[in-house]
């Protein structure tokens, strides 16, 4: 009677170690990865992205370096906020629920794409 409660047990292991042992025996070709990962070529070129705003200029020194443009983009960006009153009887100090955040200075935000 103990075998016969024990059978699906040993059943149920022996198909565990039969599944291992014929994943460990496949053999898988390393060969062609190595030939794969040496024909593809080194590539020694570096990139960088770089942004400058609200009249930052230091593009050059990245110029001087060694470094080529290989593209350039700019779009409007808001430079400085100002606080303002919501209404004329609004106080800002006691009341910080009529403060309004408005842009102060709108500038140009320049983003370049270098590449070494």
């Amino acid at each position: 009677m103990k075998v016969l409660k024990q059978f699906p047990l040993i059943f149920l292991i022996a198909i565990f170690l039969s599944s291992c042992r014929t994943s460990i025996n496949k053999e898988y070709p390393i060969k062609n990865l190595e030939k794969i990962i040496n024909e593809k070529p080194i590539s020694d070129k570096k990139r960088m992205e770089i942004k400058f705003s609200c009249g930052e200029e230091g593009i050059s020194e990245y110029l001087d370096d060694g470094w080529k443009i290989l593209k350039e983009d700019s779009q409007e960006i808001i430079c400085t906020w100002k606080s303002v009153p919501a209404t004329k009887k609004c106080n800002m100090e006691k009341d910080k629920g009529c403060k309004i955040t408005k842009p102060d200075k709108i500038g140009e935000e320049k983003i370049y794409l270098l590449e070494k």
